[in-house]
């Protein structure tokens, strides 16, 4: 009897530990906070799934694509990015992978970020006759500018932004000025968000800059154009993205790649919490309408992030184990 009872005693023991020891797997996780609204979603996004559901602890850090990087990369800091734009660090990047520092997990954003030229799904809907931009600019009457109706508008990119420049050059290349067609400037991300807003309320065409996933994209429908060819790096690059380029070609935007980053620390350390970092994807269509739903009720990423979770268990679930699933549920 008193075998049966050490035993007895000494399973209890480790049957308590067992918490526990599966949390120290994991143990202490840092991850990168970056200072736009989908990527601070998913930072809260996997505090909460990591924290509640494998037992580790996490501290969010304030960051940004380059400082993030950097600090990855030569100090091992923090241990996760989840929303990487890997096309603006993609050859340092590959060197720390070749070298062992750090490891590109799952591609965050399933059909990576998104740019273009795009109009309103009513456009669209009434003019099938429009599928490029080309055609578009064959209609300067549906997108009249703001300022001045009785001329036409391509809406540019934020001023002081990369795709202020691409989106000029393609202007100049694809000759719109001559069409009737004029550059109207934007100061900001929320002018250019207006200007949309204004056309939809209005129920006028409008025509220009705009990129996914996006709160306005979860707002109102939109159509992205087609530039009537394939993307030319080469073109890009020397051309297409510098500033002023004297003789621009039509070129179409690259979709940029979008994954998360990880230490080689943190997959050593994480145990099973990396199979859920190497799967952890949602589409763009489902991040724009998050970030709709936080816009509209003026919520923080953190709200944002448990709104997915009690909102799209169908796309979060599978990520996961089902005892894990049921502990981040029940922690809702």
């Amino acid at each position: 009897m008193k075998k049966l009872l050490a035993a007895a005693l000494l399973a209890a023991g480790l049957c308590g530990l067992a918490g526990p020891a599966r949390a120290a797997e994991c143990g202490a996780v840092s991850i990168a906070e970056m200072n736009w609204a989908s990527a601070g979603i998913a930072a809260h996004l996997d505090r909460l799934i990591l924290e509640k559901g494998y037992g580790c602890t996490v501290t969010l850090v304030a960051g940004d694509t380059m400082s993030t990087f950097t600090s990855m990369n030569e100090k091992g800091e923090p241990d996760l990015a989840p929303e990487m734009w890997v096309n603006a660090v993609r050859t340092p990047l590959d060197k720390a992978i070749a070298e062992g520092r750090l490891m590109q997990l799952a591609p965050l954003l399933s059909e990576g970020g998104v740019e273009g030229w795009w109009i309103p799904k009513f456009i669209a809907d009434d003019n099938s006759d429009i599928r490029t931009v080309q055609d578009a600019l064959k209609h300067p009457e549906l997108f009249p500018d703001p300022q001045d109706p009785s001329k036409a508008a391509i809406h540019n990119c934020p001023a002081g932004w990369n795709c202020q420049v691409t989106t000029d050059n393609l202007y100049r290349a694809l000759g719109a000025d001559k069409l009737g067609f004029h550059l109207v400037e934007t100061d900001s991300a929320a002018g250019l968000d207006g200007s949309i807003a204004d056309a939809f309320e209005k129920k006028t065409g409008w025509l220009g800059y705009y990129w996914a996933p996006t709160a306005i994209l979860g707002e109102y429908q939109m159509v992205k154009l087609s530039f009537g060819v394939e993307f030319d790096k080469t073109e890009w690059d020397s051309c297409t993205a510098v500033p002023a380029c004297p003789h621009p070609k039509v070129n179409s935007y690259p979709t940029s790649d979008v994954f998360t980053v990880a230490t080689k620390d943190f997959a050593e350390k994480a145990g099973g919490a990396m199979d859920y970092m190497k799967v952890r994807q949602w589409d763009n269509g489902t991040v724009a309408k998050v970030l709709a739903w936080m816009e509209e009720n003026n919520a923080s990423t953190e709200d944002a992030a448990k709104y997915f979770l009690e909102t799209f268990p169908e796309i979060w679930t599978p990520w996961v184990a089902p005892d894990i699933a049921g502990k981040v549920k029940a922690a809702l």
